[in-house]
């Protein structure tokens, strides 16, 4: 994940210097080396919490004594933490380490098309605090003094020790967003201001803090890959359902983002329209699809994005628009696994879990009614993450910068 961000000027000190990435080109010095094995330690233990040091040893080809030495270290530092000692027939008690929720801590900032959330984030991926903040269309201003707001009231709340432990805050904002403008309803000049507004600046500019920025649906697809589903599969695609519809691709375990940092862009993915008449997968499948229904029907879209209760009073509308998702889902799903033979296909997307299991369960039947021949059938699984999945994925970039290894590199050591 770390080679698809970008950050605002280094603000930590030359002291986090061991914490920083490691640049690829560059020389193996004693402090990178340092640095290289504790992010692999920490990594390792993130994903199989419990190890203890001779498992940590065996599966990195460290030395037993090199660490000791390391997780020494990271316990000192507060990174990791020991559990109750397991006592086996002979030997000393393995002690079993665990990253420490507390160890560290990130923000998280999505910015949608109707409407933004910042969490705050724990070493082990539990969201310690969400706001959120419904709009027509978003602002940079009215980002910023959402930003600026939801920052103080989540830090009113925290130890000093927990406020120091913060490393950073991270974006996910679609790209060009100001596209799409009749769908959103906004005026013209309103979204054009965006184009003049560097996220990492602005943003930058407000808080103590680095800063990091990602694709929205790239954002939630390194979420299911690091906190989901993402383990149990070598590679897969990713649909996000939101305003409108993205995603991403997981190669090998890692998050793949293309050329420009926009693969997986499968909104601009060829379908049928209700009509049969040549479409896009936005189009077809997007929440802002079911807001032009309700607003059809005379009532408020604007509930969907307040109150996830909302969902569940929509009725047959809310069935239409599930079947139609579906099977332009199927499509799409299709399409891509001729491409790319994906094991699997996750789906998740803005709305409540049941929704998303509806929509899940919709495709699955969907797909069965197409002709799959020379393709495998993907298996298509609801995403675990939930819709706060590009939040979370934001706010993961600065762990993976200054902590952890990427999936791609952690999966060649553990080989």
């Amino acid at each position: 994940m770390t080679d698809t961000i970008s950050t605002s000027p280094d603000q930590t000190g030359a002291e986090d210097q061991a914490a920083r990435p490691l640049h690829p080109g560059g020389g193996a010095n004693q402090l990178r080396v340092r640095a290289y094995n504790e992010r692999l330690v920490l990594s390792l233990v993130r994903r199989n919490a419990g190890l203890s040091k001779a498992d940590i040893a065996r599966l990195s080809g460290l030395s037993a004594q090199t660490v000791s030495v390391i997780m020494r270290a990271l316990e000192k530092d507060g990174l990791l933490k020991r559990g109750v000692p397991v006592r086996g027939k002979v030997g000393k008690p393995k002690v079993p380490m665990a990253l420490n929720p507390d160890g560290v801590f990130s923000y998280g900032l999505k910015i949608g098309r109707r409407s933004a959330e910042l969490i705050l984030l724990d070493f082990v991926g539990t969201v310690r605090a969400s706001l959120n903040e419904a709009y027509k269309y978003p602002t940079p201003d009215g980002i910023r003094q959402f930003v600026r707001d939801s920052v103080n009231q989540i830090a009113a709340g925290l130890s000093a020790d927990q406020h120091n432990r913060i490393a950073g805050i991270g974006i996910a904002a679609p790209f060009e967003l100001w596209n799409w403008v009749d769908e959103v309803g906004a005026p013209v000049e309103d979204m054009n201001a965006w184009r003049e507004v560097d996220l990492i600046e602005t943003i930058g500019a407000i808080l103590p803090f680095p800063v990091f920025q990602q694709n929205d649906a790239t954002a939630a697809c390194g979420a299911e890959l690091v906190f989901g589903l993402g383990p149990n599969y070598s590679d897969f695609a990713y649909f996000f359902i939101g305003s409108f519809i993205g995603g991403g691709v997981v190669l090998n375990q890692a998050l793949y983002a293309g050329r420009t940092g926009n693969a997986g862009a499968f909104g601009s993915m060829p379908v049928s329209s209700r009509s049969g008449h040549p479409s896009q997968l936005i189009d077809q499948a997007s929440i802002f699809v079911l807001e032009e229904m309700l607003t059809r029907d005379g009532r408020d879209p604007a509930m969907l994005w307040r109150d996830p209760d909302y969902w569940n009073t929509l009725g047959d509308t809310l069935d239409i628009w599930i079947n139609h998702t579906a099977r332009s889902l199927a499509i799409a799903i299709t399409s891509v696994c001729s491409v790319i033979d994906f094991e699997a296909v996750i789906v998740d997307g803005g709305f409540p879990a049941d929704v998303c299991a509806r929509i899940v369960a919709a495709t699955r039947a969907a797909t069965n009614d197409l002709d799959l021949q020379g393709i495998e059938r993907p298996h298509i699984e609801q995403g675990q993450v939930g819709s706060a999945a590009r939040a979370i994925g934001a706010a993961s970039l600065p762990l993976f910068s200054r902590y952890l290894l990427d999936q791609n590199v952690l999966f060649k050591q553990m080989q």
